[in-house]
């Protein structure tokens, strides 16, 4: 209810307050209003956190739990709804905690799987790594006659209650703001909870992150220097899931990248490029590729874990997306601007021309500048700054990609400082253009749009026999009234008695905060 979101809220406030979070905040666009309760709120920040600088806010979601650290990473990926700075300092946001005991993972995992662990593992080891949602621990199946090497990822008991809880507090607060607010109606604050909740849900079922690891590995099947860690289904549920062992040198070791043999520049080209592979081939890419969750192997390929959070991109998207770094690349702004109205993006009152010349604004400058320089990722971001002037509303699945795009630009730079991106994404976006907007592309998307002209056909009698139903109905309420059921009148009306109660309730508790702050403060 109200009162216990409110609740919630007020005391993640106060955390906030005391970690110096709201020094972080420019009040000078805010209402009077708000710019008096970040004062206030100000008084009672520790002396201590003006050496924090912007990592506060890190240490103020740290302290208020999982579901906060969650939101804080979440949130790195949404620079459109914090601002680019904080999204940036939320990059280096840790989500590491104590693992918990060894018994209970193995009775969660005994649990999860319905047989004792001994039947199912011929070892299982101490947990290797942990975090809010899981830890995961090495441990050893039979194999033949032999045994082989398994991580296994155990849900973290209790988890998903307290997400639960905090989700529903979140929600609370994103429908308050956009109630009041048309700047969080454009950012769709409802929505990006609602992603929130989706990614949170998913990294809980490792059923689905299976299941994610399974299609990812389809999709490259035929990629021969991109490997997916092989997902163990008869050891895998709700609660658990057995992969593949990886051994791999991860990509944040230089040093030990280097020692092997592994040509450092021709990795960072890779990196990026299957990532652009992935997200304009197969629409489905992996979006939380941080350097901790890529490997090299043996063989010299790249390897991913960690499925918890994934991007997907329907057509329109990626015809957007190849299209967008194609005109960049071939300094054609107009192109890019008309893919923008083509995809119904920016509202139509809008002029296409105007629109090319803010992009042309974008452009120019990186076509100035050394290849070593030019950020596409930055580009991207700019990019989409500049459509917020042209009211077009945020595209969550765009701006996922746009921050993995920074994460893996990051990646392949840290490999190689001189890395050309717009040299590296050539060929990757040229044979997309080609095979989608050359004759054969053309040839097959007209067979798609024959078939989908025959779908309609097919349907057109179930949609006018539906379409003379709606009429008969229409006219019989013209002609009598809309007519409510005694039990409709009777819960319309206690669900306002309700509603009215809570408010007042709302305001008490509200009221009782701000006293308890002003004598804390006093």
């Amino acid at each position: 209810m109200g009162v216990s979101h409110l609740i919630r809220l007020s005391r993640a406030g106060l955390v906030f307050a005391r970690e110096g979070v709201f020094a972080l905040v420019d009040p000078r666009p805010l209402p009077v209003s708000a710019r008096v309760g970040i004062s206030l709120a100000r008084l009672i920040e520790r002396r201590d956190t003006a050496k924090g600088g912007t990592r506060r806010l890190a240490a103020a979601l740290t302290r208020l739990g999982p579901t906060y650290v969650k939101l804080g990473q979440f949130l790195a990926t949404r620079p459109d709804v914090v601002g680019a700075a904080i999204a940036t300092e939320l990059e280096s946001l840790q989500d590491k905690m104590a693992p918990f005991p060894q018994s209970e993972a193995e009775t969660m995992v005994a649990r999860a799987l319905g047989k004792p662990l001994s039947e199912v593992f011929v070892s299982f080891g101490p947990a290797v790594a942990a975090a809010s949602i899981a830890q995961v621990h090495k441990a050893e199946v039979p194999n033949g006659g032999e045994r082989k090497t398994v991580a296994v990822k155990v849900l973290r008991p209790g988890v998903d209650r307290r997400f639960k809880a905090d989700l529903d507090s979140f929600f609370y607060a994103a429908r308050k703001a956009e109630a009041m607010s048309l700047e969080a109606q454009r950012l769709r604050l409802i929505e990006v909870v609602a992603t929130l909740a989706r990614s949170v849900a998913i990294e809980m079922d490792f059923r689905l992150e299976a299941a994610a690891l399974s299609e990812m590995a389809e999709n490259t099947k035929d990629d021969t220097d991109f490997h997916v860690p092989a997902v163990d289904w008869n050891r895998t549920a709700r609660e658990a899931l057995t992969l593949e062992w990886i051994d791999g040198t991860p990509l944040n070791d230089r040093a030990a990248l280097a020692a092997k043999g592994f040509d450092l520049p021709a990795l960072g080209r890779r990196v990026i490029q299957s990532f652009l592979r992935h997200a304009l081939r197969d629409g489905f890419f992996h979006a939380d590729m941080h350097p901790g969750n890529l490997f090299v192997d043996n063989e010299g390929r790249l390897v991913a874990v960690d499925f918890g959070i994934m991007g997907r991109l329907g057509p329109k998207e990626r015809m957007f997306l190849a299209e967008i770094l194609y005109g960049f690349i071939t300094r054609d702004y107009l192109r890019v601007a008309q893919v923008h109205f083509d995809a119904g993006y920016v509202p139509r009152q809008h002029s296409v021309e105007n629109f090319a010349q803010a992009i042309r604004a974008i452009g120019e400058p990186i076509h100035n500048r050394t290849a070593e320089d030019i950020s596409m990722a930055k580009l991207l971001s700019l990019l989409f700054e500049v459509t917020a002037l042209f009211d077009m509303r945020t595209r969550p699945e765009l701006i996922l990609l746009q921050k993995t795009m920074v994460v893996v630009e990051g990646v392949g730079r840290s490999l190689d400082p001189k890395l050309d991106m717009w040299t590296t994404a050539d060929p990757v976006v040229r044979e997309w253009i080609e095979r989608h907007l050359g004759p054969a592309g053309r040839l097959e998307s007209a067979a798609e749009g024959a078939g989908e002209v025959g779908r309609f056909l097919a349907r057109v009698p179930a949609l006018l026999t539906r379409a003379v139903n709606l009429a008969d109905q229409l006219d019989a309420i013209t002609r009598d009234g809309l007519i409510l059921a005694p039990d409709t009148v009777a819960a319309i009306a206690a669900a306002e008695t309700r509603k009215e109660r809570w408010k007042t309730v709302a305001l008490w508790v509200i009221a009782a905060l701000l006293a308890g702050l002003l004598i804390a403060i006093l």
